[in-house]
């Protein structure tokens, strides 16, 4: 399986992309952001590209793919709807129309987030723009796409946040982030186990759409 990450040097694509790195199944990946993950590894090659809306400069490299792990996202804290929709939804409905439509046989994996709002009709701003983001995800040509919403994620193996509040919770909490794994299925996942699940759900699929955290654990 050749994968493509978006998102790889964030809290949750970093567990994608070692756990992609880790699989025997993927042969390669292809990270694409604003930024060098700094991992070197046989498998993995990187795309430096500035603007997230307009792809054609590089669309001959994003051909041939099978599965894309979308891991990009932002807080919608300090953000108007205006904003907060341009960072979510234009962002991921850009690349996602791209590799639509150069690999219709792909399988499109989006993080969104616990409390998504499917009806796009709720009073938080977020969850709003979420749902519509999904929404619109699952009407595009791919093969299947797949909504990933975690509740908490604890990182693991090193994986870091890039923001210092996250960073010092994730510290200051672990050993109840632990316990929460063990005891809050349906509240806490791992950034091992959503990296492992996105895998196993582009290979073999999953008979829902829109997998919870309880769905990511299982998986």
């Amino acid at each position: 399986m050749k994968v493509i990450l978006f998102g790889a040097t964030g809290m949750v694509g970093q567990g994608v992309l070692r756990e992609c790195l880790l699989d025997a199944g993927v042969e390669s990946v292809l990270a694409v952001g604003r930024s060098p993950t700094g991992r070197q590894h046989a498998k993995l090659r990187e795309i430096v590209h500035d603007d997230f809306i307009d792809y054609s400069a590089i669309e001959p490299q994003l051909a041939g793919y099978d599965a894309c792990f979308f891991c990009l996202g932002v807080s919608s804290v300090g953000l108007n709807e205006v904003r907060y929709r341009h960072l979510t939804y234009d962002i991921t409905l850009a690349a996602a129309k791209t590799l639509a439509r150069l690999n219709p046989g792909m399988v499109f994996i989006y993080v969104t987030g616990r409390g998504t709002d499917s009806t796009e009709k709720g009073n938080l701003m977020w969850a709003r723009v979420k749902g519509k983001t999904e929404n619109d995800l699952l009407k595009l040509p791919f093969k299947a796409a797949y909504m990933f919403r975690p509740a908490g994620i604890q990182p693991l193996h090193g994986v870091r946040s890039k923001t210092a509040w996250v960073r010092a919770i994730c510290v200051g909490a672990a050993p109840l982030l632990t316990l929460l794994n063990r005891v809050a299925p349906k509240f806490m996942t791992t950034s091992e186990r959503v990296g492992r699940a996105m895998i196993n759900v582009a290979r073999d699929g999953f008979p829902r759409p829109v997998l919870e955290s309880e769905d990511i654990n299982a998986v």
